[in-house]
């Protein structure tokens, strides 16, 4: 894990949804990251002002290059940036990867259930991705909380996995619409349709969740209140003037 600033190229950019983007950056010397890690993007602007936001990582290798996905925020500072104009070949500052909390490791032996709030699904899906390409056989579960299906990140991978996968199951709530066919009307995540849709207390899961802050803590105080040990319970969360992460 690295506290200094270095440089990143620019190797790649696909959109994820018509206001994010997934940026892939090469660091010479890098050696991967743990699943759930960040880092940080400084910007300078040519009369000196710089702003730096935290990103997720996206990606779980052990090489040299790294994706983010970062969704626009309509008043930011570097997001609209990172997300309309940067182009392959440009270079960025960044820092890291940091962080040795909020992660997972292929050692760790629990089952795992993931809970999303919109893009809150970045580091969740570098854990998703460390765990497919591991041996580890421990079950993982993603409830992954959506505007629309059309707000989703990693949609074809998500559902790739989902029906393929033995070792994830992916579950869904849309606040806002429904894709076509679905089961139910759009609906706000509650208590009750949360403990439907994840591992129970007795599985013992490690728990982790994220998105924006009233996302992670009303989550987080369902899952006490019914009886999953705190100390079981992982969060990360966003508000409105930082990145995706």
């Amino acid at each position: 894990m690295s506290t200094l600033w270095r440089v990143a190229d620019v190797v790649s950019g696909v959109p994820e949804t018509e206001t994010s983007r997934t940026i892939g950056l090469r660091v010479d010397g890098l050696m991967g990251n743990l699943a759930g890690q960040h880092i940080d993007i400084r910007l300078t602007a040519d009369d000196g002002y710089t702003a730096v936001r935290s990103y997720s990582v996206a990606t779980a290798s052990m090489d040299e290059i790294i994706e983010i996905t970062v969704d626009e925020l309509a008043n930011g500072e570097v997001s609209p940036y990172l997300v309309r104009d940067l182009a392959v070949g440009d270079q960025l500052e960044i820092r890291g990867p940091v962080g040795g909390w909020f992660v997972w490791r292929p050692t760790d032996t629990n089952p795992v259930q993931l809970i999303a709030g919109g893009s809150g699904i970045v580091p969740l899906m570098s854990m998703i991705r460390a765990h497919e390409a591991s041996e580890n056989p421990s079950p993982f579960r993603l409830l992954y909380s959506l505007k629309s299906p059309e707000a989703g990140f990693y949609r074809e991978e998500l559902l790739t996995l989902g029906q393929q996968s033995p070792k994830l199951t992916v579950d869904y709530v849309y606040t806002r619409s429904v894709p076509q066919g679905w089961p139910t009307a759009p609906k706000r995540l509650t208590a009750e349709t949360l403990l439907a849709n994840i591992l129970p207390p007795d599985a013992t899961p490690d728990t982790f969740i994220c998105g924006q802050t009233i996302f992670v803590e009303t989550v987080a105080e369902w899952l006490v209140e019914s009886g999953y040990p705190a100390a079981s319970i992982k969060t990360e969360r966003f508000g409105g003037t930082g990145g995706t992460r």
